[in-house]
């Protein structure tokens, strides 16, 4: 019976088209080959693709899409998670976010052909996804300073973004506390939002604004409310009330978070959703104690140190990008202990 198995990189491209491919494979030979996107790896078998290597990937794909719409589901299939999670990687580990990133490549690009031939300022508005000439000079101006028209003028100063490249930096500035913990499967219920990997779409656009807005029409104090005991794998000094995200499946392109309540026997859930968090292993970064004003920045943190500094040569991969914000503190200072979902590579 043939068995699916994953690959590990070795070399780059096949002609001018890469595609991505799974391998269906016995133990004595390869019975077929997938393809499903617009990848082809040259892949040698055993181990699961790396994370700088499906970073890497999804770059190459993104740099190959500069001038066309980048589609959501195939950077998620090529990143091996959703576009979320490859959305909140590359900002935190790059300290941009990839909207940001593709801005600054395809306007870098831009720049070069108008310095170096004779297009039109309408076609290269149109090339690099600009709706008219009029946004594009917009965008053009706001990075590089000057209009599109004065960029071919000698002696004018452009700005130029490379492409981004990941590579692993042995840093040990500074020591991270971590624990790994099993828990067997439980519930959360609580406030829910959809929203776009790229913060687009109607308020609110992002988590924290989703925290805001519960605490400005008492949706937070009635949840805390409601939210019953804590469970047994809490610790019993902590809020009542925490955050989720990336715990179900949504539509490409979109993620779930959900200000969340664990679920106990005295819980009041009607009107709340309701979802299941199954069996998984944990690795738990906790912080200091912070004041409350800065719990953006303690958040990011130890999300940017997870990412670019512990998965990359852990023995461990993300699950699915799931990851648990639960807080504890009093009214002066907080703490928060981010729970990131993950299993043994292999």
């Amino acid at each position: 019976m043939p068995r699916l198995i994953w690959f590990t990189v070795f070399a780059g491209k096949h002609g001018n088209i890469c595609k991505a491919a799974e391998y269906i494979q016995n133990p004595t030979r390869i019975v077929a080959i997938i393809i499903f996107g617009s990848y082809i790896l040259y892949l040698k078998g055993g181990i699961f693709l790396d994370l700088l290597s499906r970073m890497s990937l999804a770059i190459a794909y993104v740099e190959e899409s500069l001038t066309d719409e980048i589609d959501q589901a195939k950077l998620a299939q090529i990143a091996c998670c959703s576009s979320y999670s490859f959305y909140r990687m590359f900002s935190f580990i790059t300290d941009i976010s990839l909207t940001e990133y593709i801005r600054r490549r395809r306007l870098t690009l831009a720049a070069i052909e108008l310095q170096s031939s004779n297009v039109r300022v309408i076609d290269l508005a149109l090339k690099y996804g600009y709706d008219s000439p009029v946004s594009f000079s917009r965008a053009f101006r706001a990075l590089h300073g000057v209009a599109p028209s004065e960029a071919r003028a000698g002696g004018v100063t452009l700005k130029a973004y490379p492409r981004i490249s990941f590579r692993i930096s042995i840093k040990g500035e500074k020591e991270m506390d971590y624990r790994i913990e099993t828990k067997e499967a439980f519930q959360i219920f609580g406030i829910e939002g959809i929203f776009q990997a790229d913060g687009g779409g109607a308020y609110p656009n992002y988590p924290h604004e989703l925290w805001n807005q519960n605490n400005a029409n008492g949706a937070y104090e009635r949840l805390a409310a409601d939210a019953g005991d804590l469970p047994p794998f809490i610790g019993q000094n902590m809020c009542r009330v925490h955050g989720v995200c990336d715990y179900k499946q949504t539509e490409s392109g979109k993620f779930a978070y959900m200000q969340c309540a664990f679920k106990s026997k005295n819980s009041r859930v009607e009107g709340y959703t309701v979802a299941d968090i199954p069996a998984n292993t944990w690795v738990i970064f906790p912080s200091g104690r912070f004041k409350w004003d800065e719990v953006g920045d303690v958040i990011n943190n130890l999300n940017k140190r997870f990412y670019s500094e512990w998965l990359p040569t852990a023995e461990y991969e993300q699950v699915n990008g799931m990851s648990f914000e639960v807080y504890g503190g009093d009214c002066d200072m907080g703490y928060v202990e981010l729970w990131f979902a993950v299993e043994k590579k292999g």
